[in-house]
Formats: structure tokens, sequence, C-alpha cells
């Protein structure tokens, strides 16, 4: 057998990290069995469907590097596929039409919630004549096509997850709704249980892989595969994502699209990293990895069944740890839109070389890229601005003599190597008989105007080749 997969995002906003961590799931358990990882846009939500939130799904999958096999495919152009599955269950007896008006429904609602019963349909127009038909046609009203499903039933199913899982079938809130009928063919807009079955038979897929939110509709599939006479897939319901108190992660709790974290600085090897982590863990804890390396561990042995809280400090550790270890021209090219957008004023072929020193400089402080603007701020600009910390140091006793005596130095030389730093601040130290720490404390305050920031040799050598060293230890000396 040869395992197939999918992902299906409606189209109804931006991709949410929820649902790309459930294709995450898919791919690697698609790619551990070398089996396909199929694209389905479920769009039959016709109000709220967009063409951009589609855009959005693609790029965002596309970024992640999930890769598909088959698709994009839609829904709606899969309408007749639907409706002939809707005839098939009329036509078996399975689904009949209810005419039942919004206004009884909430009659009966509100009498359930008066009694407090949990809110179900009563199946009152299960058996309805042909005439009490024709006077609901007759009154103008419109009908829906509503599934039978027997409350005696026990649904039981093996889940990769969660192990044996039993529903009953009077806890899935009546006869089900499986299609809104219409006016040409009586058959008309299929809804999201029976849509999603009928995909998944003409698909042939194997496994079904989800979040936890998803197992009372799992329950109600099950039913609708039996009725039309097919194999019922393997399901996998997957811990859903939380915020830190503990609930559902939303769009009330900030950023949650693929998108958003893009544009926060995370890079898409690191942000596939961490969405791997939520909710399995590796056998061999290690914990970064390429989703090419996940996929030859990943069984659903190792997910939780509890819920994965996202966590900021982890995601900005593992985007960090990328970061780090990546090439300087590579990270070069991530860090010059940013740069670009700052205003900053370079020549991205000719002071190629000098960007990526600037990368390898910067690189091991990184946690997110837009972080590399403030940084980098010291190399772009002519003059500096101390801060309170800065001025502190360049105000203490002995720190003039030492600028200068470094600037009296540099007199000296064209070229600056590493070498040559340390050679001028040992010799600097000697002459004026302080401590080296004092010596490259001042030299830090007055070339980058603070006492902290990235290596101060390799920056130095960065600001000399510009020629902006002397130039910042003169307005340090001049107390700009």
């Amino acid at each position: 057998m040869t395992v197939r997969v999918r992902i299906a995002p409606s189209p109804t906003g931006n991709l949410h990290i929820g649902t790309a961590r459930t294709a995450v799931f898919n791919w690697l358990f698609a790619r551990h069995h070398e089996g396909k990882f199929i694209l389905r846009i479920e769009d039959t939500d016709e109000t709220r469907s967009r063409p951009e939130y589609t855009q959005s799904i693609i790029e965002g999958l596309t970024w992640l590097g999930l890769t598909w096999d088959e698709g994009p495919f839609f829904q709606s152009q899969r309408l007749d596929l639907y409706r002939q599955a809707t005839k098939t269950l009329l036509d078996k007896g399975l689904a009949y039409y209810c005419y039942t008006s919004e206004a009884e429904l909430e009659q009966l609602r509100s009498a359930q919630k008066a009694r407090k019963e949990a809110p179900r349909y009563d199946n009152r127009h299960r058996n309805l004549t042909p005439a009490q038909r024709e006077a609901f046609v007759a009154e103008g009203r419109s009908p829906v096509i509503r599934f039978k499903i027997e409350d005696n039933r026990e649904i039981v199913w093996q889940d990769m997850v969660r192990g044996k899982l039993t529903w009953k079938a009077s806890d899935l809130g009546g006869d089900m709704v499986i299609a809104r009928a219409s006016a040409d063919d009586g058959v008309g807009q299929p809804l999201y249980n029976l849509a999603v079955v009928v995909d998944d038979i003409d698909m042939k897929i194997t496994h079904v892989i989800r979040g936890e939110d998803h197992i009372a509709n799992t329950a109600k599939q099950i039913l609708l595969y039996e009725a039309l006479g097919e194999s019922i897939p393997e399901f996998s319901h997957t811990p859903l994502i939380l915020n830190t108190q503990g609930a559902k992660l939303s769009k009330r709790d900030g950023v949650t699209s693929i998108s958003e974290f893009k544009n926060l600085g995370f890079i898409a090897p690191a942000m596939a990293n961490y969405m791997t982590l939520l909710g399995w863990s590796p056998p061999d804890t290690e914990e970064l990895f390429s989703l090419a390396d996940a996929a030859k561990q990943f069984s659903f042995s190792r997910v939780n069944k509890a819920g994965a809280k996202f966590d900021w400090v982890k995601l900005d550790w593992v985007n960090s740890q990328y970061l780090h270890k990546m090439p300087a021209s590579e990270l070069v090219d991530l860090l010059i839109p940013y740069w670009e957008s700052a205003g900053y004023n370079f020549d991205p072929v000719g002071q190629r070389a000098w960007l990526e020193e600037m990368a390898v400089v910067i690189g091991p402080s990184l946690a997110r890229l837009p972080e590399a603007v403030e940084m980098t701020k010291i190399f772009f600009s002519d003059g500096v601005e101390f801060t309170p910390d800065a001025t502190a140091q360049l105000q203490q006793p002995g720190v003039t003599e030492v600028i200068q005596a470094i600037l009296e130095a540099l007199e000296k030389t064209e070229t600056l190597t590493p070498d040559e730093a340390q050679q001028i601040l040992k010799q600097v130290t000697a002459e004026k008989k302080v401590k080296k720490g004092l010596v490259m404390r001042s030299l830090r305050a007055a070339l980058t105007g603070d006492v902290h920031g990235p290596d101060l040799i390799a920056s130095w050598i960065l600001l000399h080749q510009e020629g902006k060293d002397r130039i910042r230890l003169q307005q340090a000396l001049q107390g700009e």
C-alpha cells in the first residue's frame, strides 16, 4: 500500500501555524513511508473564501519547504462529485430532505437549553410523507439534506495517536446536514463532512492526519464512509497548539499566521524545525534537525496526546541556532532587504565582501533577522550617538589619553589585521600603565557608542576598512 496523506486548508484566512504544523506532520509521515503528500483547498464556503488566502497557503507551505506531490485541488471545481454522492445517499434512503425552518430550530435549541440538554436535532422530518413534503415546498421552504444517524450506534476506531476511541452516535447531535438543496437538481451545495469524505475517497487517502478538534467529525465521517460503501482510512488526531494559558492558540493571542512569523524575522528551516517539536519528540533527543532528517525518524508513537504550548523563548532559540550557523553569503542575502528598508546607504554588489564580513561579526548574536538593523547601525553611519553608559566610560580618568594613543598608533598603519589590532591594544596598555579592560571598554565606547555589542576587534576592523574608526575616535575626544 502506498501511503497517501493530504493537507486540506480552507482559504478563509492566512495560513495558520496550527494548519502549518498539521501539514508538517502529514509531510513527515508521507516522506517517512515514501508516500504521497497532497494539497487540497477546501473552498466551498463561497462567502468567506478569498484568492489572497489561497495564495497565502501556497506561499506559506512553499516557504516552509513542504512540497506537495499532487494538487493543489480545489473543492469548488469538484461539485459534481459531491452531488453524485448526495444523490447516492438519497437513493439508498440514507439521507432525506429536511424543511425545518431556522425559527423552528432556534425554538428547539431554546427548549433544550432550558432543560439543560445538549443541543441536537430531533429528526422531525426524517419520515415525511410525499404530501407533507409538497406542503412545505408550497410554503416556499428551502430544504437541507440530512444524513440519518442511528442513536444506538457506537463508532469505534484505532487512532494512531490516541489508541482506541469510541463515540456514541447519540452524542453527534442528531441527523447531520450534509448539503443544501438547490432548485435545479435538488442536490445542491455540499457541507464539510460530506465533501471531505468524498474527496478522501476519490483521492485514495490512506491516512487522515489532523488536529484533535476534528475527533467528533471523524465519528460522523466514518458513518459516511460506511454508507457510501468505501474503506475507512486510518486516523491520527494530533494535539492542539496552546497559548501560555493552556487554551487553543488563536488570533487573540497575536501572531498566528506563517506570514507574520516570516515578517518577524524567523527563517523557514527554523520555523519548520520548531513546529515539528510542537507535539513530537525525536528519539535521539536532538532538537535541531532538517525536515528531511526528521522524516527518517518520524512516527506517531512519539506524538504526544497533550496539547503543545507555544513558547516564544524556545522559538527564538531555535531560530538563533540556525542564524548562528548560516554561511555569511546566505545571511547577507536575507539581511539586505532589512538594511535597505532601514535606509542604509551601501552597494550590495560592490561592498559584498564587507557586508559578508559584517554578517560574520553579528551572526553569533542574532535571534531574529530584524535585530541586524540596530546591530549594524554603527557600520553604516559616519558618526555615533553615545549611550549614557558609553558617555560615563569616556569620562573616566585616563580615557582621553588612551584614545589619543590609539589614534597615534593608527597613524602608523594603513591596514588593520586582528594581530595588528591586538598589538595596538597591548602597546597602549603598557604605555599608559592601565588595565587592558579599560582600554577595550573605552575603545568600544568610542567606536560604537555603547559598552556592549559584537566582537570588538572584528567590529574595529570593519570600521577601519570604511575609514570610520578614526572619525569615531576623534569624535570621542571632542566629546561630541
